[in-house]
């Protein structure tokens, strides 16, 4: 179908509420990392009541910048989110480069990692699509390149998923609500049975605190806890599709990430009841080991398969939040302007989905997602700060700006956000300078592309 000349070209349709919008935030944040990543926190901590003690901390700032993000949100209710508070508080160009760095290697890195995940997982019930079954092995020059089972797995779920939310808004969040009650349904059957299982350790949340290096260790751990509460903000790339944003997005960032929170710390409840914090810090696969030790081989079995589900539909909620990130920047002529497309019939951002899911597949396919998202975690924490300082800019330099939804308990909260994240950033930046060098270097990249864009639009 196309456009016939005088009509008005298509626009996005406002058909998610806040069930919806609940539902993605839940989604976008239940991957991999409670199953997997939750043992770095042992690790760098141990010690049971600060194990739980930092889930809950982790928890209420994220919280902290929900309720950030929701005036923002409320504010500028359009396709895009983030991209439209950093254009909105310093100008088009930070904008651009918070759009820039997301489609080069943020969002597209994430929904590889995501992939990669997926397929190593599927690989153990399907051996086809096992890492260590090498498919092909193509020749270039001096070097060769090998696609495994894993990668296959990941692009095709990518493809899958990409041409779900290409058909419609409303049938890939149904599509992705329907993943996320089943996986939120498996992790709390879990946990229960967890909970009621006899236990096989006795931890002591208030035993003696460990010697030295205390803050240190804390810092560390915190930071496998954001990790694992990453994609809270999701929601508010779709606020251009919410019925009623001003009402529906702040309780959509709420109430999806008190979800989370419960269902982080139930699980580590249970955990503690299996292992020892030491045996929780030394397990890779911390949700298999726990429910083989508290159920047997079948409850591993069943882990494994809650992961698979986990990922899939953190995958379908990211894809389809992400995507809208590139659809104003296109229509600012700041990126490609294919990309600001919206399909006449389906009434979704065509072109920027199948460009991510591209961009992403092959980031899968090149195995260079992990390196590539290393080097600018430090970047996805400065657009944090500079977001939560957004709502500082926007007070004094719009007082009188329709606001539906201020943020609570200001200018603490935004406060205490802003420099978590800025805190997060410094870490980084100390522990991590060559990653962090390079990573600053793939943002500095955006500085000629954001002139050669606007070069040309006013050619």
């Amino acid at each position: 179908m196309g456009e016939t000349k005088g009509t008005a070209p298509p626009s996005l349709v406002r058909g998610l509420g806040a069930w919806d919008g609940t539902l993605i935030t839940i989604g976008s944040v239940l991957g991999s990392a409670i199953f997997i990543a939750a043992s770095d926190v042992p690790r760098a901590v141990p010690h049971a009541g600060l194990v739980l003690l930092l889930w809950i901390l982790g928890g209420l700032l994220t919280m902290a910048g929900a309720l950030t993000y929701a005036e923002l949100g409320a504010m500028f209710p359009k396709a895009g989110g983030q991209y439209h508070f950093l254009k909105e508080a310093y100008g088009p160009f930070w904008g651009f480069l918070f759009g820039w760095a997301s489609f080069l290697v943020i969002m597209s890195g994430g929904l590889a990692a995501l992939a990669a995940g997926f397929g190593a997982y599927l690989g153990s019930f399907l051996p086809f699509f096992s890492t260590e079954n090498v498919l092909v092995v193509l020749p270039l020059g001096r070097w060769s390149w090998a696609v495994n089972g894993g990668q296959l797995a990941g692009a095709l779920a990518l493809a899958f998923l990409t041409a779900v939310n290409y058909v419609g808004v409303k049938q890939g969040a149904l599509f992705q609500n329907a993943l996320t009650l089943l996986k939120v349904g498996s992790i709390v059957v879990l946990a229960v049975a967890g909970l009621f299982a006899p236990a096989h350790a006795r931890p002591d949340l208030f035993a003696p605190l460990p010697a030295g290096g205390l803050l240190t260790a804390l810092g560390v751990g915190m930071i496998a806890v954001f990790w694992s509460y990453d994609g809270w903000y999701g929601v508010t790339n779709v606020a251009g599709e919410m019925r009623e944003p001003g009402r529906d997005l702040p309780r959509s960032l709420l109430r999806g990430t008190l979800a989370v929170m419960i269902l982080y710390l139930v699980t580590n409840a249970v955990y503690l009841r299996a292992l020892p914090v030491e045996d929780m810090a030394a397990s890779a696969r911390i949700g298999e080991r726990a429910a083989a030790v508290l159920f047997g081989p079948f409850g591993a079995q069943l882990v494994s398969a809650a992961v698979i589900l986990s990922i899939f539909g953190c995958l379908s909620s990211t894809i389809l939040w992400a995507a809208r990130i590139y659809l104003p920047m296109a229509e600012d002529r700041v990126f490609f302007r294919s990309l600001a497309r919206i399909h006449p019939r389906y009434r979704t951002p065509a072109t920027s989905i199948v460009a991510q899911g591209a961009w992403a597949i092959a980031l899968t396919f090149s195995g260079t997602y992990e390196q590539l998202f290393t080097y600018v975690i430090f970047a996805v924490f400065l657009f944090h700060a500079a977001t939560g300082a957004a709502v500082f800019v926007l007070r004094r330099a719009r007082p009188d700006a329709p606001r539906p939804y201020r943020v609570r308990a200001y200018p603490v909260l935004p406060l205490v956000f802003t420099l978590t994240s800025l805190a997060f950033v410094a870490n980084t930046l100390v522990e991590r300078p060559k990653e962090s060098g390079v990573g600053l270097l793939l943002l500095a990249l955006g500085v000629p592309a954001y002139l050669w864009w606007r070069r040309k639009e006013t050619a």
